[in-house]
């Protein structure tokens, strides 16, 4: 249950989403779904990001919702009891991926450096978040460590765009990728979910 291959094989883009009025969220998650994009992470950086992570998971059946930004066992299980379907972290420690590992839903752990892709995999997980992944080397990088770690397959995430998504997912190693294009801030202020439903469309046709 924990692993998160599932997961990546929904979309070729996950959005990533940080929601400030939860008025907007099942909005937003409606707009993804009309554009062919039926999943969402929504980050926890807000102090309203669980009630519209609750909103979602209530009221927007067609998308499966995920709690991102996730940094402390009590977030996991906050985000797990508001409706998340599965956890993203940006980076893992051993107490952090111990306890998302204890929960009843697909774990997505963020790694940076080979020797977090070991870590994580020796715990039985093939599914990771690379984060972030521009920074952290890019496809060059992912390329390279394809080689000697098949086994797992990644969601690059960090400094993405609809222009670099695409070398990315050429990767054999690369089943998705994770962006926060798609919900611009200005779109989702001015309530303009057509774009971001034509952002969606857009996503959803890269693979």
């Amino acid at each position: 249950m924990a692993d998160a291959t599932s997961v990546l094989h929904v979309s070729p883009v996950i959005p990533v989403v940080t929601i400030a009025d939860p008025q907007h969220a099942v909005p937003v998650a409606r707009a993804l779904v009309e554009g062919g994009v039926r999943i969402i992470e929504l980050t926890l950086r807000t102090d309203s990001a669980l009630e519209s992570l609750k909103r979602i998971a209530n009221e927007v059946p067609d998308i499966l919702v995920g709690a991102g930004t996730i940094l402390t066992p009590a977030q996991a299980d906050d985000a797990v009891s508001a409706g998340a379907q599965f956890l993203v972290s940006p980076g893992v420690t051993v107490t952090l991926l111990d306890h998302m590992l204890q929960l009843e839903v697909p774990v997505l752990p963020g790694v940076a450096t080979v020797g977090e892709v070991l870590a994580v995999l020796e715990r039985g997980l093939t599914a990771m978040k690379f984060f972030p992944a521009g920074p952290a080397g890019g496809p060059d990088y992912l390329a390279a460590i394809g080689a000697p770690i098949p086994a797992v397959q990644f969601c690059p995430t960090g400094g993405i765009s609809l222009a670099s998504a695409p070398d990315y997912l050429a990767l054999p190693n690369v089943t998705c990728v994770g962006g926060s294009w798609l919900t611009p801030r200005a779109a989702v202020e001015g309530e303009d979910w057509a774009q971001i439903t034509r952002l969606a469309q857009g996503a959803a046709a890269l693979r």
